[in-house]
């Protein structure tokens, strides 16, 4: 059937009992998370089917930086400067 994966995802979606949505749209989460596991780039690329020399253009559009990434980043050169405040946690 051509479009298996498009009955699967719909069936996800009622079995998860979230809104509906397209599957492409799925996309973007897919890549933040790939992006907060820190799965390297070669990775992403192969798991979301891009070609290589798009592939930076593919994760600019697709991979998104959260706050709290920035801020843990933000944290950790903090930590790597002047050493972690006293009484924080550890930013890694």
């Amino acid at each position: 059937m051509p479009n298996t994966d498009y009955h699967h995802w719909k069936a996800l979606l009622v079995a998860a009992e979230v809104r509906e949505g397209r599957l492409h749209d799925a996309r973007h989460p897919a890549g933040t998370v790939l992006l907060l596991l820190s799965i390297p780039d070669r990775i992403v690329d192969s798991i979301m089917g891009w070609e290589p020399g798009g592939s930076a253009r593919m994760r600019a559009r697709y991979m998104h930086v959260t706050d709290p990434m920035l801020r843990k980043v933000a944290g950790q050169v903090g930590a790597a400067l002047w050493g972690a405040p006293e009484g924080a946690e550890d930013p890694k």
